[in-house]
């Protein structure tokens, strides 16, 4: 893969505005693979594409924290977290084949946090060996398809052997930014059909943000991945100049369903640092979700609209008037699983604990 990882050397920006991003890559590390700065139209500067690789000086305002969901405290072993009963996640890489400008895991791209994620599964694969409630692993990073097939393939291996482990997912937006990696590489199709399984799926939870980053050698990538035995499931957050717009988000839902990928998640962006020019309060977010459901076929209806929070992964069921409705779709204290909230939902609001509390006369009116 053929990369820029110096703005500096970003000749299609003029070279005044180079020098003003320097501090930015220092902050937030840049990176961007040349077929997708190939993608980006070079004339608009509000180019969604561009939007989700290019720093702005933005980014350095002040907002968030870098580990806004509560990861640090979800570590068991090097490289393996354990936040729900039945998943347990390996970070398996700390790279990917560009970076998103609203990655909510910045933190693992500067030497500071480097730590967090490990090539080394050893740790991990023992932890959930000894715990034989996780049925499935979520393999995350950084980008897991930016590692060598024959790592790829050791890691996969180990959790193979894992006799309670049912369903391996592999979060991944390679697809989208260098499909070369799969079209090109013919070991690791038949790498992943070997791991694959009638009872004992590999899912690709692959990340598209944008219509345009279906080019055909994305959706051929997509082809060769289901023809290895593996389910695609889509997600994405949505984002401020990128996908809020009901008929963006709907055209992207509907090309993936009718391309075999299945609708999975839309996110809510996290309170990351550098992150607040993404961010779309909650009940602009809600309406631009639900309209992107009415511009789709059932398949795309399926759809979940979540905010992964340190308590939990909490499903916006509904917004009306100045109330929001939630549900634990996951929780990190099982006895919080599936329950259900009512909040008020002040203006501008983008984050749960953004949210106020009902008072008890209007909580009985709304039952």
């Amino acid at each position: 893969m053929r990369y820029c990882a110096d703005i500096r050397q970003l000749e299609p920006l003029p070279e005044s505005e180079r020098e003003r991003l320097v501090p930015v890559t220092k902050e937030f590390t840049f990176r961007a693979s040349h077929y997708y700065l190939s993608l980006i139209n070079w004339d608009d500067p509000e180019d969604p594409l561009r939007r989700i690789v290019i720093p702005t000086q933005g980014e350095l305002a002040e907002f968030g924290r870098l580990d806004p969901s509560g990861e640090a405290a979800n570590y068991v072993a090097k490289g393996c977290q354990h936040k729900y009963r039945n998943t347990a996640l390996l970070l398996v890489s700390n790279a990917c084949a560009s970076y998103c400008r609203f990655c909510f895991r910045k933190r693992l791209f500067r030497g500071d946090h480097a730590l967090e994620a490990s090539l080394d599964v050893s740790p991990g694969l023992g932890y959930i060996a000894s715990h034989p409630e996780i049925d499935n692993v979520l393999l995350t990073g950084g980008d897991p398809l930016v590692l060598a097939t024959r790592q790829l393939d050791k890691i996969l291996a180990g959790l193979r052997a894992i006799p309670h482990v049912r369903v391996i997912r592999i979060g991944t937006k390679v697809p989208a930014f260098d499909p070369d990696r799969i079209n090109g590489d013919p070991g690791l199709p038949e790498m992943l059909a070997r791991h694959s399984a009638p009872t004992a799926r590999i899912y690709a939870a692959v990340n598209f943000n944008h219509p345009r980053e279906l080019t055909q050698q994305s959706l051929r990538s997509l082809e060769i991945l289901k023809a290895a035995g593996v389910e695609l499931v889509h997600q994405t957050p949505l984002l401020r100049g990128v996908n809020d717009d009901p008929a963006v988000l709907g055209e992207l839902l509907n090309r993936l369903a009718w391309g075999g990928v299945h609708p999975y998640y839309v996110f809510q962006s996290r309170p990351v640092a550098g992150n607040s020019g993404f961010v779309v309060p909650l009940r602009q977010a809600y309406a631009i979700v639900e309209g992107a459901k009415n511009h789709g076929s059932g398949l795309a209806k399926r759809i979940r609209f979540v905010m992964s929070h340190d308590t939990g992964k909490i499903e916006v069921v509904a917004v009306e008037g100045d109330l929001i409705y939630l549900k634990y779709h996951q929780a990190r204290d099982p006895a919080d699983l599936g329950r259900f909230m009512v909040f008020r939902l002040p203006d501008g609001a983008g984050w749960f604990d953004d949210l106020a509390p009902v008072e008890p006369a209007r909580t009985k009116a709304v039952k």
